[in-house]
């Protein structure tokens, strides 16, 4: 298999994850009786502004819906580039593989199986296009 086939398989994903991720706002449920009043009660000043806890914590839900997106498009953009041009880019495949590992771990650790197990494949399927982009072209020695 080509590493653009792993690509768009992780973009899709990607896209699944984000979507189902944002449409779970505010990420809770009032069935598991969790009192979030004083989370949105409780006010601070934090350089000049009133925030609550609340605030931070849609704000970096928020955070993460824009980051997966920008994820999808990074997948998508490089299923489109040819081969010569994925094996310049090894570090970035490898780093975007590595994060999301990261991200497995992390999902592993303060979440639940749906982020587990999409975190999960995006790795996989963003690992093997790493391996494969790097052996997809024998490039020359650059000089």
């Amino acid at each position: 298999m080509k590493a653009s086939v792993f690509y768009r398989i992780a973009a899709v994903l990607l896209l699944l994850f984000d979507a189902g991720h944002t449409s779970g706002f505010p990420w809770s449920d009032p069935k598991w009786g969790v009192d979030l009043s004083s989370m949105q009660s409780t006010h601070f000043y934090i350089v000049g502004f009133s925030r609550t806890y609340w605030d931070f914590y849609v704000g970096f839900g928020l955070f993460v819906s824009v980051f997966l997106l920008l994820a999808v498009v990074l997948a998508w953009q490089l299923s489109r580039l040819p081969p010569v041009s994925l094996a310049l880019m090894r570090s970035t495949a490898w780093a975007f593989a590595l994060c999301f590992a990261a991200i497995t771990v992390l999902s592993w650790k303060y979440f639940f199986i749906i982020p587990i197990v999409f975190s999960a494949l995006i790795t996989l399927c963003l690992i093997a296009a790493a391996w494969l982009s790097a052996r997809q072209v024998s490039m020359p020695p650059l000089r």
